[in-house]
């Protein structure tokens, strides 16, 4: 059986093919199929550009900064470096900081679903907070290291405080010296 040839040389067959296959991409490209939805691109834009604030630091007891960084900040587990555990505690610097003047809801220890649900919507927050803009950690009381070895600080944003940022949306509650159950 013998195939027509056209002026590339295929046959009519594999010109049939080619224009198929060219349709159905530019179909699903022109009904956005190929390109992924906004929530991946938030994902791809976190995993893969992540925002890069300038960290202020500040020691316990004193009021002048020490220095400025460039700190990207991502969820624990995702890589190495500057992340955040959940609602109160992230890692800085190779050290674990817990945000003192909040208590927020447990992740991986959660009493509960609804305990859960409510950490994991304030460590991404938390998140999102560290990494938009330059923050300082000031000294909190007497203490610098909890019973864990976290350091103990309160985290500052513009002239306000992170966690009680966190406490007004609702992701945590005002520090009373000591847990209690979200459940």
């Amino acid at each position: 059986m013998s195939f027509r040839r056209d002026i590339a040389g295929m046959s009519t067959v594999q010109w049939a093919v080619v224009c198929g296959c060219s349709f159905i991409v530019a179909l699903g490209a022109g009904l956005g199929l190929l390109t992924p939805s906004p929530e991946r691109m938030d994902q791809i834009r976190r995993e893969f550009l992540p925002a890069e604030p300038q960290a202020v630091v500040i020691r316990p007891g004193s009021r002048s900064l020490s220095e400025t960084r460039q700190v990207p900040f991502r969820i624990c587990g995702r890589g190495t470096g500057d992340c955040v555990v959940d609602g109160d505690t992230f890692w800085y610097r190779a050290e674990k900081i817990r945000i003192a003047d909040i208590d927020a809801p447990e992740t991986d220890k959660a009493k509960c679903a609804s305990e859960r649900a409510l950490g994991d919507l304030a460590k991404y927050r938390l998140a999102e907070l560290l990494a938009e803009a330059p923050f300082s950690l000031e000294g909190y009381g007497s203490r610098d290291r909890d019973q864990y070895g976290r350091l103990l600080r309160v985290v500052y944003q513009n002239g306000r405080s992170v966690g009680q940022i966190l406490v007004a949306e609702g992701l945590a509650r005002p520090w009373q010296g000591r847990r209690r159950l979200w459940c």
